[in-house]
């Protein structure tokens, strides 16, 4: 017997220039669930969203709650999914729509699912096109070539984290570094030397390193910046801006590891493997 409620959610993202980023299941989620409820700060996303929405509902001005003393913003969070499981409560398909991917550095939608589930309640998330794809594309690197390492940036600083400076490093948030509060959406020259101070530990300070943040539509610009790591606290830092660490240094052989690979007996043939699997 089938005792899943009624309700059902769906968190989607719609890239990060909307335009040709919103994967078709995406949109067809947008267009018939009973409610959108979105979290998109790009104002012609919004408006197109609104167009197609059967109806609509805006969470971005729940962030006026972090100018509330005592509040920060995991209390807007917790309302923000307060608002979508309600209209889960009530019966209703909703569809839960943020900016890039459903799922990275977007919390109201792991805790809505999580919420949902545990209530009853049908939910899943659709991926989407997030800034790191973004990134890789608009400044062309490959992080199959080093590896790469991502980490949100005042949690690199405040956590022994072990950094490889062979492979890419990507540091998100970098304009709220060093916020402890969680009452604020910026940073200041002081936190941010403590930043380079840490990144100097593996870094020589005239690194070059990518200030980047991705077009959010058509007419806007991508960001590029190259600066020195000893400039950071210097330069101007926005939420979205990602702050790309390229390696300095190259990899170093594992000798020891690649001898036992070469000590060992030859890998069969393709036909032999396919042979042995059936087998």
């Amino acid at each position: 017997m089938n005792t899943q409620k009624q309700g059902k959610l769906i968190c989607v993202g719609t890239g990060m220039r909307m335009a040709g980023q919103l994967t078709p299941i995406a949109k067809s989620y947008i267009e018939t669930a009973d409610v959108v409820i979105a979290a998109v700060p790009n104002v012609f996303a919004r408006k197109w969203l609104q167009g197609i929405a059967k109806e609509y509902v805006c969470l971005l001005g729940y962030y006026s709650d972090c100018d509330v003393e005592g509040k920060n913003r995991r209390d807007t969070y917790r309302r923000m999914t307060e608002t979508i499981l309600q209209a889960v409560r009530e019966g209703k398909t909703v569809c839960a729509a943020f900016y890039g991917h459903p799922g990275i550095f977007a919390c109201i939608s792991h805790m809505a699912i999580e919420g949902a589930r545990a209530e009853g309640f049908s939910a899943h998330m659709e991926p989407g096109i997030s800034a790191e794809d973004c990134l890789v594309a608009d400044i062309g690197i490959d992080p199959g070539k080093t590896g790469v390492q991502a980490m949100e940036t005042t949690q690199f600083m405040i956590y022994q984290r072990k950094i490889d400076p062979t492979c890419l490093l990507i540091l998100w948030q970098p304009g709220l570094a060093g916020e402890l509060s969680l009452k604020r959406f910026d940073t200041d020259a002081a936190r941010l030397q403590v930043l380079v101070d840490k990144l100097a530990r593996d870094y020589p300070l005239d690194h070059e390193v990518i200030l980047y943040e991705a077009a959010t539509h058509p007419l806007e610009q991508t960001r590029q910046d190259k600066i020195r790591l000893r400039d950071l606290p210097q330069a101007s830092l926005k939420q979205i801006t990602t702050l790309v660490i390229p390696p300095a240094a190259a990899m170093q052989f594992d000798q020891v590891i690649i001898d036992r690979l070469k000590a060992l007996p030859a890998l069969g043939t393709v036909s032999e493997l396919s042979e042995a699997s059936v087998s």
